[in-house]
Order: structure tokens, then sequence, then C-alpha cells
């Protein structure tokens, strides 16, 4: 199934992890819906900008594969309102600034980025209506021995 001119639902569901635990990862109507929005409110004018491929890692998520991942309970992938993408031979940060300028959304996070390494990390994004407009940076840091997550405002290389 479509869900815009560049981009299919298959690429939205695919999941080595719902393949290895046998998790059923179809959306509803609902989902398939806000992915719509996604794609023709966003993921289709960066691809426009870009005029190359946007290579979805994760889209969307069903309850039970999102607990498998370790998702966050209130994860927009569940919805169907976010996607986790990258541009071959396009760096990141470019694409969140390019982004943070010219497009609305619900939330982007530059996740996981090294600066020198413009392949390093992805862009996420999720859309919905009010937009938050609200750019973050996830970094992974060392404390007390674990490694956790944290978030910075704004976008930071």
């Amino acid at each position: 199934m479509k869900l815009s001119p560049h981009f299919h639902l298959s690429e939205f569901t695919a999941s080595q992890t719902a393949t290895r635990l046998m998790i059923d990862n179809r959306p509803g109507p609902v989902e398939i819906a806000a992915m719509k929005l996604l794609c023709e409110k966003v993921l289709e004018p960066v691809r426009a900008q870009y005029d190359r491929p946007v290579m979805i890692s994760s889209g969307y998520r069903s309850p039970r594969l999102n607990r498998a991942l370790m998702g966050s309970r209130s994860s927009q992938h569940i919805k169907g309102e976010a996607a986790d993408f990258e541009i071959p031979g396009a760096d990141n940060l470019e694409i969140c600034r390019w982004m943070e300028r010219r497009l609305n959304y619900d939330q982007l996070i530059l996740e996981f980025y090294r600066a020198g390494e413009p392949a390093s990390g992805w862009v996420h994004v999720s859309y919905r209506e009010p937009f938050r407009n609200m750019e973050l940076t996830a970094r992974r840091v060392i404390r007390n021995g674990r490694r956790k997550t944290e978030y910075l405002s704004g976008i930071v290389g």
C-alpha cells in the first residue's frame, strides 16, 4: 500500500525484531492515516529537498513490538506518527537544520550524532497537530557506570 508517492506501508512496518519474535506489526486505519500525514507533510518534502531516497529504519511499532524494543510507553511510533530515518550520503545534522527552518512537526530529534561523522546516528521525526515544533538532540552518556540517553534542547552538532 502506498502512503505517498515515494513511501510504502511496508517501509514503516518492516522489523527484524517482529519477524524474529513472530510479532504481528500490522497497523490499523487510524495509524495508517497518521503515517500518510507524516509522509505528506514531512518525509516527502525532505525527499524532494535532498532528491534521494529516505531510508526508514523504524516506523510503525505495534504495542507488542514497542515493548520488545523497550520503547517508551508513550512512543509516537505506536500511533504511526513517527519515523526514524537517514538519507545515504547526507549529513543528519544538516537534514535536521533544514527541517527546523522549513517544516512543521511535533518533534525533531537528532539521535546519537557524532561531530565529524555525518553518517552517525539518525533523524527521528513525528507529526501530529497541534505542532510543538520541539527540537532535541539525544546523546549517550555514562552515569554511575550505566549507559543512559540524555536529551538536550535544540539541534546540537
